[in-house]
C-alpha cells in the first residue's frame, strides 16, 4: 500500500540568530510532550548554550561521519532516520549543501526522501537562501549566497512560520555573544549585521511570507469554490486607459486605497489585435503616476475589456474597481457596448466606482485625432482601385459576354464578386462598394433576363442580385479591413522599432537632445531636424542635424511645439506622411530632454553655490575653532621671550622656541589644507583622484597623530580593493576622524580602524567606546561649530567633522554615524572601489 507523504513545516528567518533553531526544538519538545514520536535528525547549535539546552533529552539520531580532502565532516544520516522511522524528524538548515560523496547533494533532497517515507519534518531556513531572493540579497549585503533552495520546495510546505526579531534586538544578541563567538562580533556587526541590511532582509522575509499567505488563501477559495471576495484586505483596482483625465481617476483610486489602508493595483487591458490602443505616451505617464502613488502596474491582453478587468479584479481578491466615466456617444455605446455597464453587471460582490471627468469635448477631440490615423495606402494604389471599380466590371462584362452560352447567372455573379474582392484588397472599402454597385447594374443589364433592359422577369433573379450586393458589401468590408490591418501591423512594427530606438536614447546619462534629433531625422527620412527656442525675439538653435536643418519654424515643412518657447522643426518631402502619434511620442521625449537639460544646468549651478557656501561655513568654523590654540601658544612664547626683566635659562628658551616652531608647523599645515580645499570647491583645482590602497593611507594618517590616552588598533587587510580617492585629502579625513575618536574615548581604551568591502564599495569603520552620540545629534555633529557633549579635549587638526564630510563627498563617498555595541560611536566612511 502507498504511504501518505509527510508534512513539512519551516521556520523562516530574516538572518542568522533570530531563533529559528530554538523555535524548531521548542516545537519538537511540545509535540513529544503530547506523545508524538520525535527525533532530532540534525541540529546545528553553533555553540549557543541556550539552543543546546533545548535539545535536552530529545532523541538524537547519530550523525554520519565522512572524510573529504583529509577533513572529517558530519552530515545527517538519512538511512538511520528512515530506519528509525519516527513520526516527526527535526532537521536544521534546509538549504545546506552536503559533503561530496553523500547520497544527495542538498539537504532539502534528504528531507524530500523523509517526506516520501511518510515522516513529518520540521526545518529552518533563512530568507537569503531562497533562489528568487539570491540576487536581491547580494545587492543588499554585498555577499553572494552559495547555498540556495528552489522556492517551489518551500512553497509546497504545509506551514511556513516566520521567526522575527527587530534589527536592534538582533544586534544586541550579537553584541552579547549569543550568535557568534566574540572574535567575530565586531566584523559581523560592521558588515552583514548592519541596521540597514537587517531592515531590508526583514522586509523581504515578511513580504515573501505575506505573498505565500495570499497564494494559500486564493488556493483555498478556489478549492472550495468560494467565489465571493473575502475582504481580508482592501484592494482597489483602477483601470488605466491612457485617455485624457485618466490621471484624475488614478488619484481618486489612490485616495480610496489610502483611506482604507489598502493596496492600489492598476491594470491596462491591451487589445488582442495588437494594433488599436491608447496613446503610448499618455499611458506611460499614467503608469508612472500610479508608481508614484505607491500602486502596482499590471497589463493583460483581451478582446473583451470589461471581462478582462473583472477577471483580473477577482484574481487579485479585489474589493473595489475604479473606472473613468465614458464620454463616447450613445450610438457608439449601442454599437460597441458599454464597458462600465458590463463591468457593473459582472463584478459580483466587488464594488464599482465610476469617476466623472470634465471636458468631454477634449476626450472626443482626442478620439477624433486618434481616428484620423489611417493606413499608409499609396496614391497609386488608390487610383488603381478606383479605375478597377469602374473598369473591372466592364472588363468582366466583355469576358462573360463571350461565355454567355456556357454560364448561368450565379456564375456571372461570382465572377463580378471576384472583381469586388480584388478592388477591396487594392484600395479599401469605398472603391469596393462602388465596384459592387457597378457590378450589380452590369449584371442586371447584361446577364439578367430580359437582357439589355433594367427590368427583371424572374423573382429568384431579383433575390440573387440582392444577395449578391449584400455579400459583395460584406466581403469587401472584411477584405478591406484585413488589408488595412496588414498595413497597420507593418506600420505598428515600424513605429515600435522607432520608439524602442529613442527609448534607448533617453536612458543615456548624456544630453539626449542631439541623439533624439538624429533618431527623428532617420525615422521619418527628413532632410533636416532642428530644436529651436525663441530668445530676445530671435530663434536660437539647441540642436540641429541633417543636410538642411531649418533655422526657424517658417523654413520647416512641419513644426511641433515642445515647450513655451521651443519647437521641433522638420524639413523633407516625406515629413508630412509621418504618423502623428509617433511624432508626438518623439516630441514628448523632446520636452523631457529639454527639461532635463534645464534642470541639469540649474542643479550644477545650485551644487556649485552650495559647495561654496559649505566651504565658507567650514572655513569660518575651522579658523575660529582651530587657529586659536596655536596662535595663543605662539603669542605666549614670543611675549615671554621679549620680557627683558626676566632672565630665561637656555632650556626655557628652547622650550619657548619649540612651542613657537610647533605652533607655526600646525598653522602652516592647517592653512595649506584649508586653502587647498577652498580652491577645490571654487573649481580652480581638480581632485587628484586615483586608485589608492586604504591600508597605506590609514597607516600614514594614524602615524601622524599625537594621541596619548588612546591606543589605535588597525585592522585593514592588505588585499582590500583600492579606492578611488585623493590620497592627501583622504589621509586628512582619516586622521581627523581617528583623532576625534581618540579624544572622546576613555583613557586606556582602544580605537579600532577596520575596513571591508560591501558590493562595489569599500567601507572604513572607526570604532570608539566613548559616550556615544544621541540619535537627535547625529545630523548636527557634521555642522560647523558643533562639539556634541562639549568635550574639553585638545584641538586636533582643526579641520572638524564638517570639513571631513565635505572632503568625503567631493570624492563621491559618504560618512555616517552608527552606535558601537556596548557603547560608543562608529564612524562609517564609504568610498567607491577603484
Amino acid at each position: 500500500p502507498s504511504v501518505a507523504r509527510g508534512e513539512l513545516r519551516i521556520y523562516l528567518g530574516a538572518a542568522p540568530g533570530v531563533g529559528k533553531t530554538f523555535a524548531m526544538l521548542n516545537e519538537g519538545r511540545r509535540r513529544r510532550s503530547r506523545g508524538t514520536d520525535v527525533v532530532v535528525g540534525f541540529v546545528e547549535t553553533h555553540g549557543r548554550a541556550r539552543t543546546a539546552e533545548q535539545v535536552d533529552d530529545l532523541e538524537v539520531v547519530p550523525r554520519k561521519k565522512m572524510r573529504y580532502r583529509d577533513t572529517e565532516f558530519e552530515e545527517m544520516d538519512v538511512d538511520a532516520v528512515l530506519a528509525r522511522h519516527p513520526e516527526v524528524a527535526l532537521v536544521d538548515e534546509l538549504a545546506h549543501t552536503n559533503v561530496p560523496g553523500s547520497g544527495r547533494s542538498k539537504r532539502w533532497e534528504d528531507v524530500e526522501a523523509l517526506l516520501d517515507a511518510g515522516i513529518d519534518v520540521i526545518s529552518t531556513l533563512n530568507i537569503q537562501h531562497l533562489e528568487s531572493m539570491n540576487d536581491v540579497v547580494e545587492e543588499i549585503t554585498g555577499i553572494k549566497q552559495q547555498e540556495t533552495i528552489p522556492d517551489a520546495i518551500v512553497r509546497r510546505a504545509e506551514q511556513v512560520e516566520i521567526v522575527d526579531q527587530t534589527p536592534e534586538a538582533l544586534r544586541r544578541r550579537m553584541a552579547h555573544g549569543n550568535i557568534y563567538p566574540s572574535e567575530r562580533v565586531d566584523a559581523s556587526l560592521a558588515n552583514y549585521f548592519r541596521i540597514g541590511n537587517l531592515n531590508a532582509l526583514r522586509e523581504l522575509a515578511l513580504m515573501w511570507v505575506a505573498d505565500n499567505v495570499d497564494d494559500a488563501l486564493q488556493e483555498y477559495r478556489k478549492k472550495h469554490g468560494i467565489r465571493r471576495q473575502w475582504e481580508t484586505r482592501e484592494r482597489v483596482v483602477v483601470a488605466l486607459t491612457g485617455a485624457p483625465h485618466g490621471d484624475e481617476v488614478i488619484r481618486r483610486a489612490a485616495r480610496i486605497a489610502a483611506r482604507t489602508h489598502g493596496d492600489l493595483v492598476g491594470v491596462h487591458v491591451r487589445s488582442t489585435d495588437g494594433l488599436s490602443g491608447p496613446d503610448p505616451v499618455s499611458l506611460d505617464a499614467q503608469r508612472k503616476l500610479l508608481a508614484d502613488l505607491g500602486g502596482e502596474y499590471h497589463e493583460t491582453a483581451s478582446g473583451d475589456v470589461a471581462r478582462a478587468v473583472v477577471s483580473f479584479a477577482h484574481s487579485r481578491n479585489a474589493t473595489q474597481i475604479v473606472l473613468g466615466a465614458s464620454h463616447r456617444s450613445r450610438w457608439a455605446e449601442i454599437v460597441r457596448g458599454s464597458v462600465i455597464n458590463s463591468v457593473t453587471r459582472n463584478s459580483g460582490p466587488v464594488d464599482v466606482h465610476v469617476i466623472s471627468t470634465e471636458s468631454p469635448a477634449e476626450y472626443e477631440t482626442a478620439g477624433a485625432w486618434r481616428g484620423r490615423r489611417r493606413s499608409r495606402i499609396s496614391p497609386r494604389r488608390y487610383i488603381a482601385a478606383w479605375i478597377g471599380a469602374f473598369g473591372g466590371p466592364l472588363a468582366m462584362v466583355a469576358i462573360l459576354a463571350q461565355l454567355r452560352n456556357h454560364l448561368q447567372l450565379p456564375s456571372d455573379l461570382l465572377s463580378f464578386l471576384l472583381v469586388v474582392v480584388l478592388v477591396a484588397a487594392l484600395g479599401g472599402f469605398a472603391p469596393s462598394l462602388v465596384a459592387a454597385v457597378v457590378s450589380f447594374l452590369a449584371a442586371n443589364y447584361y446577364f439578367t433576363p430580359p437582357i439589355h433592359t433594367w427590368s427583371i422577369s424572374a423573382a429568384e433573379n431579383i433575390y440573387a442580385l440582392v444577395i449578391f450586393v449584400a455579400v459583395a458589401g460584406i466581403v469587401s468590408f472584411f477584405v478591406s479591413q484585413a488589408a488595412r490591418r496588414t498595413a497597420d501591423a507593418a506600420q505598428a512594427r515600424a513605429d515600435a522599432e522607432t520608439l524602442a530606438a529613442f527609448a534607448g536614447t533617453m536612458t543615456s546619462d548624456d544630453d539626449p537632445l542631439p541623439a533624439l534629433a538624429t533618431q527623428l531625422l532617420r525615422s521619418f527620412d527628413a532632410d533636416g531636424v532642428s530644436v529651436l527656442h525663441r530668445r530676445d525675439g530671435q530663434w536660437a538653435v539647441d540642436a540641429a542635424v541633417g543636410v538642411q536643418p531649418p533655422l526657424s519654424p517658417e523654413e520647416a515643412v512641419l513644426d511641433v511645439k515642445v515647450g513655451p518657447d521651443s519647437v521641433v522643426a522638420l524639413t523633407g518631402a516625406h515629413v508630412r506622411d509621418a504618423d502623428p502619434r509617433t511624432i508626438e511620442a518623439f516630441t514628448s521625449q523632446m520636452v523631457i530632454a529639454l527639461e532635463r537639460r534645464r534642470l541639469r544646468a540649474e542643479a550644477a549651478t545650485a551644487v556649485r553655490l552650495a559647495e561654496v557656501n559649505e566651504l565658507r561655513a567650514g572655513l569660518l568654523a575651522a579658523v575660529s575653532h582651530d587657529l586659536r590654540t596655536p596662535l595663543a601658544s605662539i603669542k605666549a612664547s614670543v611675549t615671554s621671550l621679549r620680557q627683558q626683566e626676566i632672565s630665561w635659562t637656555d632650556s626655557q628658551r628652547d622650550e619657548f622656541l619649540a612651542a613657537i616652531d610647533e605652533g607655526v608647523d600646525r598653522l602652516t599645515e592647517l592653512v595649506t589644507n584649508l586653502l587647498g580645499m577652498s580652491r577645490i570647491h571654487a573649481g580652480q583645482v581638480e581632485l587628484m583622484a586615483q586608485a589608492v590602497g586604504l591600508d597605506e593611507i590609514v597607516s600614514l594618517a594614524v602615524s601622524g597623530l599625537d594621541v596619548e590616552d588612546a591606543h589605535v588598533v588597525i585592522d585593514v587587510p592588505e588585499d582590500l580593493p583600492p579606492v578611488r580617492a585623493d590620497a592627501a585629502l583622504l589621509e586628512r579625513v582619516i586622521a581627523n576622524i581617528v583623532d576625534n575618536a581618540c579624544k572622546y574615548s576613555p583613557p586606556g581604551s582602544d580605537v579600532t580602524v577596520r575596513a571591508g568591502t560591501h558590493g562595489r564599495e569599500v567601507t572604513l569603520f572607526v570604532i570608539d567606546h566613548g559616550p556615544g552620540i544621541p540619535m537627535r545629534d547625529r545630523a548636527r555633529v557634521f555642522e560647523p561649530f558643533q562639539r556634541v557633549g562639549d568635550h574639553n579635549a585638545g584641538g586636533g587638526t582643526g579641520l572638524g567633522l564638517a570639513v571631513a564630510k565635505g572632503f568625503i563627498e567631493l570624492m563621491d563617498g559618504e560618512v555616517s554615524v552608527e552606535d558601537t555595541p556596548g557603547g560608543g560611536t562608529t564612524m562609517v566612511v564609504t568610498l567607491p572601489a577603484a
